[in-house]
């Protein structure tokens, strides 16, 4: 029997706190050169984890900002459940990131800017609706969208 599908929440007002602090490890990752996105871990109410984008400076291909933060929190507890937590992140999760946070079994995933070729929760792909998962993930979308998207922008304008 499949799960019931994903819950798309509405924002709740610490969201935009949460994401204004992955926002400042967006801007970290950007002054290292990286793609800047940043993600914030909480569990409650307190920062978990949190990470920026780091594949360039680490030569690690599967340093994203959402990755970094569920390592960082899985060493801090000793465990890769990470249950009742919510992941603020600054770009939808690609495939990959996904991939981990539900395995990690993360209850909320709260993200900014949409990702048109890559994100895996409801642009490219539809992957935290997938019956194949046996995790159902609770996403917001949107939360400071707007903001998070120009640094990308600015980011990549500036790279051409």
């Amino acid at each position: 029997m499949p799960l019931p599908p994903a819950v798309d929440g509405a924002a709740s007002s610490d969201d935009g706190y949460w994401m204004r602090h992955a926002l400042a490890l967006a801007a970290q990752a950007r002054a290292l050169g990286e793609v800047p996105v940043g993600a914030v871990l909480v569990k409650d109410g307190a920062i978990l984890a949190q990470g920026w984008n780091r594949p360039i400076s680490t030569h690690d291909p599967t340093a994203h900002a959402e990755i970094v933060a569920l390592r960082e929190a899985g060493a801090r507890i000793g465990n890769y459940r990470l249950v009742d937590t919510t992941l603020y992140v600054t770009l939808e999760p690609c495939v990959m990131c996904l991939g981990a946070i539900s395995h990690a079994r993360v209850k909320r995933l709260v993200y900014a800017a949409t990702d048109p070729k890559r994100g895996a929760v409801e642009s490219a792909l539809h992957l935290a609706e997938a019956e194949f998962l046996n995790h159902r993930l609770e996403t917001t979308g949107g939360v400071l969208g707007d903001e998070c998207g120009a640094m990308l922008r600015e980011f990549f304008r500036a790279k051409r």
